[in-house]
C-alpha cells in the first residue's frame, strides 16, 4: 500500500469537517410549519437508518444516503451501536459509532472481528482463530432531503468512502489477498415515501474487498476496482417499527475461497427516540471452506 492510498481516508475525512463547518454557516431558514417542527425537535424515527455492520448509517448490510443521528440542519447527532451475526460456522461481532455534523456530514469509526470458530481449527489456523478489521468512514449529502422533499423526484444522494485495514496481513496473503488495507468508494441514493410509509435505496460500491475486507483486498482472480450493488426497501408498519429486505453483492476476487451475495429481511424496532433494535434473518453465502452460510444478526444503536 503506497503512501498516498493511506493519505486518502485523511484527506476525506479533513474535507468533510471542512464541509460540515461551512454548510453550518449557511444554512438556510424554512418557515413552513412541518419543516420547522423537523427542524427545531430532530428528524422522525427511523429516518436516519440503523447501523450497518462497517459504521455508516443505513440498513445492516449497506449505507443509505441518509446521515446518522437525530441531528437536523443546525445540530450534531451521534450513534453508537454493537451488532452480532451468528452464521453456521462463523461468528461476527461490529460495533463503533458516528457523529452526523447539521443532516450533512457523517463521520464513522467500526472494528470487525470474525470468529472462524472450528473453521480455524480446520484451515490449521487454531479453533477461534479471529480476523479484526478497523473501519474509518466518511459520508457527505451532496443533493436532495429524503425526508423534507416530499414533493420533489429527486431522491437524497450522498457519496461516501470507508478505509479499511485488517489485522492479519500474513495470512490474507497466504490465501491469495493482494493487500490487507483498502478503502471503498460509493454512491447511495435514498427516496422516502412519507405516505405510503416506503423507504428505497440503492447504493453503488466500488470496491477491492473480500467478505467486506475480513479476507482483505483484491486477489489472484482479480484486484482491480469493480462496481457492486446494493439494494434496501423498508415499511413502516408504525411510526417506530419497520420491516425490509436488502441485497448485496459482492465481488469474487480470491480463487481458493469464492464469494456468493449476501441478503437479509430484517425488523426494526425504535421503542424510544434514542434506542433502536435491528433484528435479521442473513445470508452470507459461501465463506471459503463452508457453503450456505446463513444465521441470525441482532444489533443495538443508541444514540441523539
Amino acid at each position: 500500500m503506497n503512501r498516498a492510498l493511506h493519505a486518502i481516508p485523511l484527506a476525506a475525512l479533513s474535507l468533510a469537517l471542512m464541509a460540515a463547518s461551512g454548510w453550518a454557516h449557511a444554512q438556510d431558514t424554512d418557515t413552513d410549519k412541518d419543516d420547522d417542527r423537523l427542524t427545531t425537535s430532530g428528524k422522525l424515527l427511523l429516518t436516519g437508518g440503523v447501523s450497518q455492520i462497517e459504521g455508516s448509517a443505513g440498513g445492516g448490510l449497506t449505507p443509505w444516503a441518509v446521515i446518522g443521528g437525530y441531528g437536523t440542519r443546525d445540530e450534531i447527532g451521534a450513534n453508537a451501536f454493537y451488532t452480532q451475526v451468528n452464521l453456521d460456522d462463523y461468528r461476527l461481532q461490529s460495533y463503533g459509532a458516528l457523529v452526523g455534523f447539521y443532516d450533512r456530514v457523517e463521520l464513522s469509526l467500526s472494528r470487525q472481528k470474525f470468529d472462524t470458530q472450528a473453521v480455524g481449527g480446520a484451515l490449521g489456523l487454531g479453533d477461534g482463530f479471529t480476523f479484526t478489521q478497523d473501519t474509518i468512514g466518511v459520508k457527505v449529502k451532496v443533493a436532495g432531503d429524503a425526508v423534507l422533499e416530499q414533493d420533489s423526484w429527486l431522491p437524497q444522494i450522498a457519496v461516501g468512502a470507508q478505509y479499511k485495514r485488517n489485522d492479519q496481513a500474513a495470512v490474507l496473503a497466504f490465501v491469495g489477498a493482494k493487500d490487507d488495507s483498502g478503502v471503498d468508494y460509493y454512491v447511495s441514493a435514498t427516496k422516502l415515501y412519507l405516505s405510503q410509509s416506503l423507504l428505497l435505496n440503492g447504493t453503488v460500491r466500488f470496491t477491492k474487498a473480500n467478505q467486506f475486507g475480513i479476507l482483505g483486498f483484491g486477489g489472484d482472480r482479480n484486484d482491480s476496482y469493480r462496481a457492486q450493488f446494493e439494494g434496501s426497501a423498508a415499511y413502516l408498519l408504525t411510526r417506530n417499527l419497520a420491516v425490509g429486505a436488502e441485497y448485496r453483492t459482492k465481488p469474487d476476487n480470491l480463487g481458493i475461497a469464492g464469494e456468493d451475495d449476501a441478503y437479509d429481511v430484517f425488523v426494526a424496532w425504535a421503542p424510544y427516540k434514542n434506542v433502536s433494535l435491528t433484528v435479521a434473518y442473513v445470508d452470507l453465502g459461501n465463506i471459503v471452506i463452508r457453503d450456505d452460510q446463513r444465521g441470525v444478526y441482532a444489533s443495538l444503536q443508541v444514540g441523539f
